[in-house]
């Protein structure tokens, strides 16, 4: 996720703002009226990309596949109605591919790990619900920026190491209740035993999907890769026949079977009883969904709001709502938690879409895909799918990633590092937690005093009626963050502001990312901020959102 660079009066130049003048697309059935042919054609385009995903995603979630494809469409039919962001798609998330498998496992494996695993999904749902009635959208800017790009730094390591094995056609029996550290060292053993024909669709559409990351064509780019994977794979799968190909024809192909057959059984598909036989472990998984897909939903809405052309703000909290809910019904009926998506939310925007309408639009097409398009669906080869989840876990462990942590700072870089080496040897909730702490003991180390770790010493002074300085004092870190937040936004849009940093003694990476995003949006709403008093500081690293400290604590 892209961060900006703050404004500083040192080492980086003012930005100029060009005030465009742009007419807000309309709400509601007038806003469909008005932008009908954009948000439609937005809504196919990120169908395409969506179905083949959302398959992908259930399965390696040890999720029946076609419930992948139920809770996009109900993130897009029905969440969009309700949703506080206007241009995120709602859908099942590679981020939670290993909280839902490792809930599965958990919770007995197979259907029965599945219904229960659902039961978490439904109180998590109902807890998200909470966090935005008690109005915690503010819930991401607390966490650290290197524990929670160390967390999807993990989770993407995670999705590659099964997957992996999957592209090269072995059987998902060898690959049950191994660990992610074990499926990495069975790598050379997988390679050895490839199913040749699944292992050449795979690696193809790997290429593709990789190529397709080096267009530079606007046109071409439009076009979304997983499509062009499934318009190679399919026929490579039929000519090949590996539906036919003995043993391996049980999970060669994915199966779906009919929307109808699945609820033959009744609609509801959620299991409670691990609250009692299990509680300890529901109790965990419910922390787990609620909290790190809350926290992944958040980060997306806030990196959507930025590319939005139209300058438009995300409620937060009803986001958190809609999606509470969305997760609950989700939950339910069977289908995996949802989020915010960035990947198909960034599509979105770049399709052109205008308004929510375009969310609903590609979980309609989703659910006329279901009813009319299951035969053709059952085509695609799991390797296929797999090719796609190994790009996206790729694109979160890049070693960008790991050499932009550098960049920002060495005690970025630890944490960062320490926070996915945690998180693959032990569990996301135990991975999370030790970067919070770490980050903490690192601002300690850095002159944080105890006090000031919670506690934010900032005075709001009205110097006129047009102009405003905030003064900062102390200790400015994560975990006191959301106190100046609080204060920066009691000041009325429109005037120009001051924000003297001078006497105070740290502030570290994930503040001056938020207090960058406060100026940004402040001068969105014909404001005028200057920071000043970075001066007095010294840079832990060579990027401008790098912690600094006053030089008298050096």
């Amino acid at each position: 996720m892209e961060t900006k660079e703050i404004v500083s009066e040192n080492n980086v130049k003012e930005k100029v703002h060009i005030k465009e003048k742009r007419i807000i697309p309309l709400d509601g059935l007038e806003g469909l009226k008005q932008n009908f042919s954009s948000d439609a054609l937005s809504g196919f385009l990120v169908f395409l990309l969506a179905m083949p995903l959302s398959l992908g995603i259930a399965k390696a979630s040890d999720f029946p596949a076609i419930y992948g494809l139920v809770t996009a469409i109900i993130g897009g039919v029905l969440v969009s109605f309700f949703a506080g962001s206007r241009l995120t798609i709602k859908g099942p998330a590679a981020g939670l591919i290993v909280i839902c498998s490792g809930a599965v496992a958990a919770f007995g494996g197979g259907e029965i790990g599945w219904h229960l695993t659902l039961g978490a999904i439904v109180v998590a749902g109902i807890v998200q619900a909470l966090f935005g009635v008690l109005k915690l959208g503010k819930l991401a800017d607390f966490f650290p920026g290197a524990a929670i790009h160390g967390m999807l730094a993990a989770i993407g390591l995670i999705i590659m190491s099964k997957q992996i094995h999957t592209l090269l056609g072995i059987d998902p029996k060898m690959l049950k209740g191994k660990e992610p550290l074990e499926l990495f060292a069975m790598i050379p053993d997988s390679l050895v035993h490839e199913n040749a024909h699944l292992a050449e669709i795979g690696i193809a559409c790997l290429l593709i999907m990789i190529g397709f990351s080096f267009v530079k064509n606007k046109s071409l780019k439009k076009i979304p890769a997983p499509l062009v994977v499934l318009i190679i794979a399919i026929p490579l799968g039929y000519i090949l026949h590996v539906k036919t190909e003995g043993a391996v024809a049980n999970f060669s192909l994915v199966k779906i079977g009919s929307i109808f057959d699945s609820f033959k059984n009744g609609l509801i598909n959620a299991d409670f009883s691990g609250l009692s036989s299990n509680a300890g472990e529901f109790v965990e998984y419910v922390i787990l969904f609620a909290l790190i897909g809350s926290l992944e939903s958040l980060l997306t809405a806030k990196a959507i709001d930025g590319l939005d052309p139209y300058k438009r703000k995300s409620d937060f909290n009803k986001d958190l709502i809609a999606v509470g809910l969305g997760n609950t019904l989700s939950g339910l009926l069977g289908g995996l938690p949802m989020i915010s998506e960035v990947a198909r939310s960034s599509a979105n925007v770049g399709n052109g879409a205008k308004t929510r309408w375009a969310n609903f639009f590609h979980g309609l097409f989703l659910l006329i895909a279901v009813v009319v398009a299951v035969p053709l669906i059952e085509m695609i080869p799991n390797a296929a799918l797999a090719a796609m989840l190994i790009f996206v876990g790729f694109r979160l462990a890049h070693p960008k990633e790991f050499i932009h942590m550098w960049h920002i700072g060495k005690e970025q870089f630890a944490i960062f590092t320490i926070t996915v080496v945690t998180t693959i040897s032990t569990d996301l909730l135990i991975g999370v937690g030790t970067g919070i702490v770490l980050e903490m003991l690192m601002n300690v180390i850095n002159g944080c005093s105890i006090g000031g770790l919670f506690k934010t010493r900032s005075t709001l002074i009205k110097k006129t009626e047009n102009d405003y300085l905030v003064k900062v004092e102390g200790e400015l870190v994560f975990s006191n963050i959301l106190g100046f937040k609080k204060l920066f936004l009691t000041i009325p849009a429109g005037k120009n502001v001051i924000v003297d940093v001078s006497s105070a003694s740290i502030v570290d990476h994930t503040s001056i990312v938020t207090l960058n995003g406060l100026v940004e949006d402040y001068k969105d709403a014909d404001g005028n901020v200057h920071v000043i008093g970075f001066d007095h500081h010294k840079q832990l690293g060579h990027a401008p959102t790098s912690t600094r400290l006053i030089k008298k604590a050096i």
